[in-house]
């Protein structure tokens, strides 16, 4: 009864917010849409990545689902993350193999992801990084990434830019106050994040805040503390440069949400934001009010199939998944920018999950070949054209 009362509460807190007069979208907010008639960078190093995979289907006369991961090795876009001062090659090596692919005058959008706060992943540590703050970190993260980030994609006119700024950080912030590790990271993650917001202000890079999933700020008493962190982050970063602005958020980074829930499983009962598509349009109205842009990229590299998770804490290497709606996908929500795939799938989560699995990052064959053949929709075939014969 205790749970039923407070849901009523936090129900009704949330339609008083939402029935409130907005205020006026922003600028960012009406610009036109970053990816409309653009093509999507392929990442090569990817792609050279499922090789194994097509070997492994091959070695098993799969020649369907070795067709199929050929697809996704020639043919979608996915992210490159930029996780360490030295991965910062990555951004180099991606601006030079966008420009490979460049047909006449149409521009190709690079996705990114900028992922190297002091105290990184302060409630889970499998993917904690390089930095810490009492090590000087945060002045590190400044100037010796953020920095020559920004130098290397402004640089980079003739492309366009969409980066996902710190997976978690912020979720954390909100949610994970009780662990000392996070409350002690979270002044140093929204110092980090808006730096890098002022930092990155050109023409051809488009920011994406990341806004964890709607499993985990989806909750209607976590929209509204959601919306106001953003806005503080964004406020901070004006106040270091006056012209600082975001295109909007990414979610389900990483996790495995469905943009549109085929089963509602039990585990999102109280929830208005049981799919990714619900929550981007539970927050919306909360943003908008906070006069912050409300445009989203929806991650669905990975989808959890249903009934594979008991809980939405289920994070890990998640079985049985499939890879999902693909990048550009329509999604039929006007808030949404459009469908990507950020985490790169096969990529493991960490030491977690299935038995077996091997460090966050590190590559995981079986996961990839289960992915493939889950995947929805089923993807194409693509099939190595034999040579013609030599008469």
């Amino acid at each position: 009864m205790v749970q039923f009362t407070q849901f009523v509460l936090a129900t009704a807190a949330l339609a008083g917010a939402v029935s409130a007069a907005p205020k006026p979208p922003p600028a960012s907010n009406v610009t036109v849409n970053p990816w409309i008639n653009t093509d999507r960078y392929v990442v090569q190093s990817y792609g050279k990545k499922l090789n194994q995979t097509i070997a492994s289907f091959e070695a098993k006369k799969d020649t369907l689902n070795a067709a199929r991961t050929r697809t996704v090795a020639q043919k979608i876009s996915t992210f490159t993350w930029v996780t360490t001062r030295a991965g910062l090659t990555g951004i180099t090596t991606a601006i030079k193999e966008a420009r490979s692919q460049k047909k006449g005058r149409k521009k190709v959008i690079v996705g990114l992801v900028l992922y190297n706060l002091p105290d990184r992943d302060c409630s889970a540590g499998e993917s904690a990084g390089e930095l810490r703050s009492d090590k000087d970190g945060l002045n590190i993260y400044k100037k010796d990434f953020v920095d020559p980030y920004a130098k290397l994609v402004s640089a980079a006119k003739d492309l366009e830019f969409a980066i996902v700024l710190e997976p978690d950080s912020l979720g954390n912030a909100i949610t994970n106050q009780g662990i000392p590790l996070c409350a002690n990271a979270t002044p140093i993650y929204e110092e980090g994040i808006a730096y890098a917001i002022s930092k990155l202000q050109y023409p051809n890079v488009h920011l994406y805040i990341d806004a964890a999933h709607g499993g985990w700020l989806g909750w209607a008493d976590k929209l509204k503390p959601t919306a106001q962190i953003f806005a503080k982050v964004v406020a901070m970063a004006k106040k270091i440069n006056p012209a600082a602005k975001i295109r909007g958020y990414a979610t389900n980074v990483s996790n495995y949400n469905p943009l549109n829930a085929k089963v509602r499983e039990n585990y999102t009962e109280w929830s208005p934001s049981w799919d990714e598509s619900h929550y981007a349009s539970s927050l919306a109205p909360l943003l908008e009010a906070e006069g912050l842009p409300s445009n989203f990229i929806i991650d669905q590299g990975r989808v959890a199939l249903p009934g594979a998770r008991s809980e939405w804490g289920a994070w890990c290497n998640v079985e049985p998944a499939g890879f999902g709606a693909l990048p550009g996908s329509t999604s039929n929500n006007t808030h949404i920018d459009s469908i990507v795939w950020i985490k790169p799938g096969g990529e493991s989560d960490g030491r977690c999950g299935l038995e077996g699995a091997p460090a966050a990052g590190a590559w995981f064959d079986e996961y990839v070949q289960m992915l493939v053949k889950n995947a929805d929709p089923p993807l194409a075939p693509t099939y190595v054209k034999k040579p013609k014969p030599e008469w």
